[in-house]
């Protein structure tokens, strides 16, 4: 009976009332900060910094300006975080595909192929990073986050070309950097230009057979690069 009474004198008390209460406005505060996020992102990508306006985003995150001027400080601001989420998230996606896990030529054709859906399936980053080079990444510049998120890519793919070299699967002496471009250049500007393309060509090249050959086609030719011959 004794250590029943001492277990219970020691158990951690459930949260009460007041403790959740007092966790409310945090958790209203993210929210909050996600909806505008999100919100800019839209805006952002449909309109360019300098067309998007503020009172736009604000409503459609259900905020007001006051509380966005709050959290992001200002429109320029807002951009520059909602660049860093959108590369936040891509690099957590690529983070997801284990590569260093995968045997060498597995874990390029991998990379390309997700490269290949995450454009496809995210047409607004393509938008945004198609407005941001038009102002020379002046406000990606001020981003602390930004280099620290390419060098994990970077370490990964190193390791992933030197594991390659070493099983004799790999061409020796490619750059890390020069190949990751190539892989999302080769489905960056597919999607960038597809309206331009499909009406030169008078193909459309956003349905399901052209996009099927495009994703093969692009596996081909970097898994065709990197091969040892």
């Amino acid at each position: 009976m004794k250590k029943l009474a001492t277990a219970a004198k020691t158990r951690p008390s459930a949260p009460t009332a007041k403790s959740k209460a007092s966790l409310t406005p945090v958790r209203d505060a993210e929210r909050t900060q996600l909806a505008i996020l999100a919100a800019g992102e839209d805006e952002f990508a449909d309109k360019g910094l300098a067309g998007a306006r503020v009172d736009a985003i604000a409503e459609q995150a259900g905020a007001n300006k006051r509380m966005l001027y709050y959290y992001f400080g200002s429109k320029e601001d807002l951009y520059v975080a909602v660049l860093e989420r959108a590369y936040g998230e891509m690099r957590q996606a690529e983070n997801g595909l284990n590569l260093a896990n995968l045997e060498p030529l597995d874990a390029i054709r991998r990379l390309v192929e997700f490269k290949f859906d995450y454009y496809r399936d995210h047409p607004r980053m393509i938008r945004l990073l198609a407005g941001e080079n038009m102002q020379k990444a002046t406000f990606l510049k001020r981003s602390r986050r930004l280099r620290e998120m390419q060098n994990s890519l970077d370490i990964v793919l190193h390791a992933v070309l030197e594991a390659g070299e070493k099983k004799g699967l790999v061409k020796p002496g490619i750059d890390p950097l020069q190949l990751y471009i190539s892989i999302a250049g080769l489905s960056y500007f597919y999607f960038s230009n597809a309206a331009t393309l499909s009406t030169a060509f008078g193909r459309e090249l956003m349905d399901t057979v052209e996009l099927t050959a495009r994703r093969a086609h692009a596996v081909e030719v970097i898994l065709d690069y990197v091969r040892l011959r």
